[in-house]
C-alpha cells in the first residue's frame, strides 16, 4: 500500500511543523493521482498561512486536524495513477498542490489546456486556485524553467494584476507609488511592471540589509530604508503598495504622508508583526484595503476575453523572466531541498525572512530527486 508524505504546520504558531505519512486511499472513479515532484517555497506561501483561516487557504488541502494545516504551494506533478479518460498517466501538470509528496485530483471542466479539480470541498473556494494547467499545452510552460516558473509564475501574475488595478484606477490620482519588502518577488515583479509606466516614480522600502540588492534589480527609481521615509516630502500624492504586513510601518506610512491617495495591502511576508498594533489601531488617512488578486482577473476577462487576457499575460510574463533569468547578472537562482527534514529547515528559513534574496527555494518531500 502506497503513502504520501506531508509537511504541516501548526495553524495556531505557524513556527511548528510536523511530518505525517499516511496511506493512500483508493481512487474513486473519475480521479487521478498524481506524484509532487517540485514546488516553490517563497514569502507568499507563508501569507497563505498567515491568512489562512481568515482567506480560506487551508481549506484547500485538509489534513483531517483542524489544529494542523497544510500551506499551499505552486509546482509541478505527474499522473501516476488515473481512473479519468480524459487523463493519462504520465501526464505533467502546473497547479496548487500541497507540501506533500502526492495528491488526489477530480478532475472537471476539461480542455486541451486545462482542468479543474471538481472535489466537492473546493467548490466554493476562489476558481482561479482550481485550475491545472497541461503542460504539453500551456504557452508559459518550457520543460527547462519549471523552477522559474514555480518561484515566480503566481507572484509575477500577482504582480501584473496590481500593476493594472493602479492603471486601471489612473493610480488613484497619484504618480508615486511606494512599496514595502522591496527585494520580495511579488514586489519587484510589480516594480518592474510600473517602472514602465509614463510619469510614474516607484519607491521601494527595504530594510539596510537589502538596499545594495534592490538599487541593483533596476526597477526602483528610489530605494529607501524603512527608517528613512522622511526623505520624501510628507505632501507627496502616493499610493502605498504593502507587500510586507508590517503594522508599525503601515501605521508610520498613514501617519507621515498627508498626501496618501491609497493604502493596498497584498500581503504578510513581516508575519510576527501581523498582529502588532499598527495592523489594528485606526489609521490616518484611506483605509488600507487588501487587494485580491482574482477579483481583478474576473474583471479584465470579462472586459478583454481570456483569450487577450492571455495574450497579455504571456507577453509581460516572457519580458519579465527573460530580465530576472539573465545570465549575465540574476535577480534569482534556484536552491533545492529534497526529503522531510530538508523541506522542514527551509520552510523555518522562508518563515523568519532570512537569507540571500536573489535565493528562490524549491522543494521536494521526495528524498531523491525525480521521487525515487
Amino acid at each position: 500500500m502506497s503513502t504520501t508524505l506531508s509537511l504541516q504546520i501548526r495553524k495556531s504558531r505557524l513556527g511548528d511543523t510536523r511530518l505525517d505519512d499516511s496511506t493512500d486511499t483508493p481512487l474513486a472513479d473519475g480521479q487521478v493521482r498524481v506524484r509532487i515532484d517540485s514546488f516553490a517555497l517563497t514569502s507568499n506561501n507563508i501569507t497563505y498561512a498567515a491568512f489562512g483561516d481568515a482567506m480560506s487557504y487551508w481549506r484547500f488541502f485538509p489534513t483531517g486536524d483542524e489544529a494542523w494545516g497544510n500551506i499551499p504551494v505552486w509546482g509541478f506533478a505527474s499522473v501516476v495513477q488515473s481512473l479519468h479518460p480524459g487523463v493519462a498517466v504520465g501526464e505533467r501538470l502546473y497547479g496548487y498542490w500541497p507540501m506533500a509528496t502526492g495528491a488526489v485530483l477530480s478532475p472537471t471542466r476539461l480542455s486541451p489546456e486545462r482542468f479543474a479539480d471538481g472535489a466537492a470541498h473546493r467548490a466554493e473556494l476562489p476558481a482561479v486556485y482550481n485550475q491545472y494547467f497541461r503542460c504539453n499545452a500551456d504557452p508559459l510552460y518550457t520543460a527547462d524553467s519549471e523552477d522559474t516558473q514555480a518561484l515566480l509564475r503566481p507572484l509575477f501574475i500577482t504582480s501584473w494584476l496590481i500593476d493594472d488595478f493602479m492603471a486601471d484606477n489612473d493610480f488613484f490620482g497619484a504618480r508615486t507609488m511606494l512599496l514595502s519588502s522591496a527585494s520580495s518577488k511579488t514586489a519587484y515583479g510589480t516594480a518592474f511592471q510600473l517602472h514602465q509606466r509614463e510619469g510614474i516614480e516607484v519607491v521601494g522600502l527595504t530594510s539596510a540589509a537589502n538596499v545594495g540588492y534592490c538599487e541593483s534589480l533596476g526597477c526602483y527609481h528610489r530605494v529607501l530604508r524603512y527608517d528613512a521615509l522622511d526623505e520624501l516630502p510628507a505632501d507627496t500624492p502616493c499610493v502605498y503598495i504593502d507587500f510586507a504586513g508590517n503594522g508599525a510601518l503601515r501605521e508610520a506610512i498613514h501617519a507621515r504622508f498627508t498626501g496618501l491617495r491609497y493604502s493596498c495591502a497584498i500581503g504578510g511576508t513581516h508575519v510576527e508583526e501581523l498582529a502588532s498594533k499598527g495592523a489594528t489601531r485606526e489609521l490616518a488617512g484611506p483605509r488600507a484595503t487588501l487587494f485580491f488578486a482574482p477579483a481583478q482577473i474576473k474583471k479584465r476577462t470579462a472586459e478583454w476575453g481570456a483569450e487577450e487576457f492571455s495574450r497579455r499575460m504571456v507577453a509581460a510574463w516572457q519580458a519579465f523572466t527573460a530580465r530576472a533569468t539573465d545570465a549575465a547578472s540574476p535577480w534569482l537562482r534556484a536552491e533545492h531541498h529534497h526529503g522531510g527534514a530538508a523541506a522542514q529547515a527551509a520552510y523555518r528559513q522562508v518563515l523568519a525572512g532570512k537569507g540571500d534574496p536573489r535565493t528562490g527555494h524549491i522543494l521536494s518531500l521526495h528524498a531523491h530527486p525525480g521521487g525515487l
